[in-house]
């Protein structure tokens, strides 16, 4: 299955746009997260030859702005798409969604969305000492299983955990997206990457709000299965 970058804070052009959050495309039908404004992923969209008469869903992991800040564009081009949420998002998010034809399905609970593809549903975790609901995107291939995350807000290592127990006895292939990292110690950074080694990710993709010092490490733990996520490319999993 193919997965192409469609935001995030680094390009592999300077006419694609960037900036904060991050959005991927998956099989080119599936997109998780929008990003933070809707004109910059709807030209990177155009510029990718992504369609959005195409896209059959989006899924979005938090109630973030930089996380669905590209929902509301892509819902004017594709009436009504199906979204996803959890039901502890905010009243102003879904009565939005709602009102610019979205057919929302607030999920909370672990569910299959298409034959290869799962939702985590709603995790418990926090940001800034107040309560975020977020719900993380899993993709079972060939080569095992990739989770999707956007920020990470209950812990990425809690996070793997759910995903390992859910599919006990499979490979974690891959682990993509924002990892939450940025303001934790280096020790704190050390003790994730060790924790993602005994559970036996193999590839390692962590951007966003993972910050520098937390993808440093990562890739002097995993070298060549190290990658850096960057709008335009395309990641087979």
């Amino acid at each position: 299955m193919f997965i192409k970058t469609l935001f995030d804070k680094r390009a592999c052009e300077d006419k694609l746009r960037t900036g904060w959050g991050l959005s991927f495309l998956v099989d080119n039908r599936f997109i998780f997260d929008t990003g933070e404004k809707g004109e910059w992923l709807m030209e990177n969209m155009d510029r990718l030859g992504v369609r959005p008469g195409d896209i059959e869903a989006a899924v979005i992991s938090h109630d973030h702005w930089d996380h669905w800040g590209g929902l509301w564009d892509l819902l004017g081009a594709r009436k009504g798409l199906k979204v996803y949420c959890c039901s502890r998002f905010g009243e102003e998010f879904k009565a939005k969604a709602k009102g610019l034809g979205a057919e929302l399905t607030e999920n909370d609970d672990f569910v299959q969305i298409h034959k290869k593809i799962y939702l985590t549903g709603q995790i418990d975790g926090s940001f800034k000492n107040a309560y975020i609901a977020e719900q993380s995107m899993v993709i079972k291939t060939s080569n095992g299983v990739s989770l999707f995350t956007g920020c990470a807000h209950p812990g990425i290592v809690r996070i793997l955990e759910t995903v390992k127990n859910r599919f006990s006895g499979e490979d974690i292939y891959a682990v993509i997206g924002g990892f939450h990292l940025m303001h934790e110690s280096a020790g704190a950074i050390k003790a994730v990457v060790e924790k993602f080694r005994e559970l036996g990710v193999k590839n390692v993709f962590p951007t966003h709000c993972s910050g520098d010092e937390a993808e440093e490490a990562f890739k002097n733990v995993y070298g060549r299965r190290f990658g850096k996520v960057i709008v335009g490319q395309t990641l087979e999993i």
